[in-house]
């Protein structure tokens, strides 16, 4: 019973219609406010270009009215077109160069110029004197010469060294020969044999004979220095010599006697 009243109830709402005033009476009142700001947009587009002008955009057309007032001035104006009443000319047409002539300077002397300073004369060269030789005389000359300062050999003189000889004058006329004897002792002299103990300066004095063919022959001690080692040394150096070389052909005899020192 209660499902046929619920029907009966539906049927009723589909056949009542809906009202259609009150949608009605808003659609018109939305549609006429549309309307009017669309209206109101115009308006305000349109006055705002007739304010600038026939282009959209335009600036202010301003026009100067001729009755203006003008602003006050110090001087007066000047009604004449022309700065003065005389124009001033054309100007001159400049005046052509003129060509300075050519001046020599070897004819005409120049103030700033200096002349070159002259050139040195050579000096002639110097002619020497003649001196006129004394004519020489044929005479003899007893006991009137002077006395002359060369060196005359002496009886026994020797080289400076530690080599002596004495015999003649062997050590001036064969030089050379004593150098080689005292060449030959200093290298087979060994330094290094002496007692570091010993004075410098100190000396030990060795004779030998030489040879015809330059060995030496057996040394004897002729002064002692006071150190055995440099005695022993200085015998034991004219042992290590082979040979002096052959005494020289101008000395006649066999054997030579040699004086040597050895000095620490």
């Amino acid at each position: 019973m209660s499902v046929l009243l619920e029907r009966e109830e539906h049927l009723e709402r589909e056949l009542t219609g809906e009202p259609i005033a009150a949608p009605a009476t808003g659609s018109v009142l939305l549609h006429l406010a549309l309307a009017g700001a669309i209206a109101a947009y115009y308006l305000v587009n349109i006055s705002h270009n007739l304010w600038g002008g026939p282009n959209v955009g335009g600036a202010i057309a301003v026009n100067l009215v001729s009755s203006a007032i003008p602003l006050p001035s110090d001087v007066p104006p000047n009604q004449n077109v022309l700065a003065t009443d005389k124009p001033s000319p054309a100007p001159a047409p400049p005046e052509p160069k003129t060509v300075a002539p050519k001046v020599d300077e070897q004819t005409i002397p120049i103030q700033d110029k200096k002349a070159p300073p002259p050139k040195p004369q050579p000096t002639p060269p110097k002619t020497q004197q003649k001196v006129a030789q004394p004519q020489p005389q044929n005479k003899a000359q007893y006991g009137e010469m002077a006395a002359n300062n060369l060196p005359r050999a002496v009886q026994g003189q020797t080289n400076p060294g530690p080599t002596s000889i004495t015999q003649g004058d062997f050590g001036t006329r064969f030089a050379w020969y004593v150098d080689g004897i005292n060449r030959k002792m200093s290298q087979a002299w060994n330094k290094f044999e002496v007692d570091p103990r010993t004075p410098k300066g100190a000396r030990v004095f060795v004779t030998f004979p030489i040879s015809r063919n330059g060995q030496p022959g057996n040394p004897q001690l002729d002064r002692s220095s006071g150190s055995p080692t440099l005695d022993r040394s200085c015998l034991r150096a004219v042992q290590r010599v082979d040979t002096f070389g052959a005494l020289p052909n101008g000395y006649n005899g066999s054997t030579l006697n040699v004086s040597y020192y050895c000095e620490y």
